[in-house]
């Protein structure tokens, strides 16, 4: 049984990398871009929102603060939502991600407030499935009190109290030590149907990845070495002390003056010897050897362990990949329903139009659909969508809406939105590759 994993931290800078880095505009190393296209957005933003920053400062905006936000104010908490790598993977392949998806996004909506979650994205081209969302941190009610010593005086004026009840911006009520305890045993409550269960309470580990695993034990086999060979020295310099006075006990002159220096000699010697100082540098040395070589068979033990699950995972993939192939060569236009498919949940299809839509019928709808080209919604009050056989590619289909295609569809919604605001744009249409 595998561990949540929720991760909160407290950002009070400009947010428009995280939100590059959030949204794919920039592609960090340990992204997999033919994977990225698979990400869903779990957040819808409001009207005139364009992506997870714009979203953050409208939701400052419209909360009714009474105080002027200060500049280095916490405006957002990032949030980091996922599992063990292995039970994501499994999730995953179980077809229950959306699921888990939704769970958790509920989860957030109850702990911090709806309005409060201006954003989520889950990612699914990285090494596990998981949800980055952002949390406006808007509380009411009474401040929390610092606590003091000091008595309390008897005021010899009364003011007018503010409202207690007024929202504010405050990251540390949402972020009370207390707090971030309840939410680890109440996110690990949502998410036991998966599998999956709360990390130890009150233990300092945390969340890492492998390689950082790997090099925090690398450095610790470091020290350790460095500490063997400080004690080493240490034991030479002491054995070197004692045979250097073992043959200054030889010489003629310490024979000669034996009567007043032998009391200081045999001082010294019996604090070297007496107080077994050789002894018990060399059982440090044992002990350190054998942490040492404890650390290395673990190291090995953790190597092999993480061969022996790609492997295993990796004839999972290929048998996979098998049947798939097989399927696609007897029923060659599955790859193209699948195709189409992908398409209507990225545009914002519930399941039980998409299965409507693949059926070639005609299907009524109203609501919000989402483009990439303009990367917003797009509303309609009666619509139809129907699957159609492409008017030049053959054995490939088309989803058409309203009679044109879903690119051409946005692109007239577009052009009625800016009529409707008095602008008069001549757009010059350029076809662009869509990546699903």
């Amino acid at each position: 049984m595998g561990y949540v994993v929720l991760h909160l931290d407290k950002s009070a800078g400009n947010e428009s990398a995280m939100t590059d880095h959030i949204e794919r505009k920039v592609i960090a190393p340990n992204v997999d871009p033919t994977r990225t296209h698979l990400n869903k957005e779990l957040i819808d933003y409001p009207d005139g929102v364009n992506n997870r920053t714009e979203a953050i400062q409208h939701r400052i905006k419209n909360a009714g603060l009474t105080r002027q936000v200060g500049k280095n104010q916490v405006q957002v908490i990032r949030v980091i939502l996922s599992g063990s790598t292995e039970d994501m993977l499994r999730i995953q392949a179980e077809g229950r991600l959306d699921e888990w998806s939704k769970d958790s996004i509920e989860f957030l909506k109850k702990e911090f407030g709806e309005k409060n979650v201006v954003a989520a994205s889950l990612h699914l081209d990285e090494d596990a499935p998981h949800i980055h969302a952002s949390i406006v941190p808007i509380v009411e009610g009474e401040r929390r009190k610092k606590k003091s010593n000091k008595e309390p005086e008897d005021p010899k004026k009364q003011y007018k109290k503010k409202d207690v009840n007024r929202p504010r911006l405050c990251a540390d009520d949402v972020m009370e030590r207390k707090k971030l305890v309840e939410y680890q045993d109440r996110y690990a409550e949502a998410m036991a149907k998966y599998g999956l269960q709360r990390g130890i309470r009150g233990s300092e580990a945390r969340h890492i990845s492998t390689q950082q695993y790997y090099r925090d034990l690398s450095v610790k086999n470091t020290d350790l070495r460095k500490n063997i060979e400080q004690r080493e020295a240490e034991l030479k310099e002491t054995e070197q002390a004692l045979s250097k006075t073992k043959n200054e006990l030889k010489t003629e002159k310490l024979k000669k003056s034996a009567a007043d220096v032998g009391s200081t000699i045999m001082d010294g010697i019996s604090s070297i010897i007496g107080t077994s100082k050789v002894k018990k540098q060399q059982l440090e040395i044992d002990s350190l050897q054998s942490d040492n070589e404890h650390l290395s068979q673990k190291i090995k033990q953790l190597e092999q362990d993480k061969i022996a699950s790609r492997q295993k995972y990796k004839t999972e993939i290929d048998k996979r990949d098998t049947e798939l192939n097989k399927i696609h060569n007897l029923f060659p236009k599955i790859k193209e329903f699948l195709r189409i498919e992908n398409l209507c949940k990225f545009l914002g299809f519930p399941d039980s139009m998409i299965r409507s839509i693949l059926e070639m019928k005609p299907l009524g709808f109203k609501g919000k659909l989402y483009s990439a080209e303009y990367k917003r919604h797009f509303e309609t009050e009666h619509s139809v969508a129907e699957l159609k056989p492409h008017p030049t590619e053959e054995d490939k289909l088309q989803l058409t809406i309203d009679g044109v295609s879903d690119t051409n569809w946005f692109r007239q919604k577009y052009k009625e939105i800016q009529q409707a605001m008095g602008i008069n744009i001549k757009q010059n249409v350029k076809s662009k590759t869509r990546g699903l």
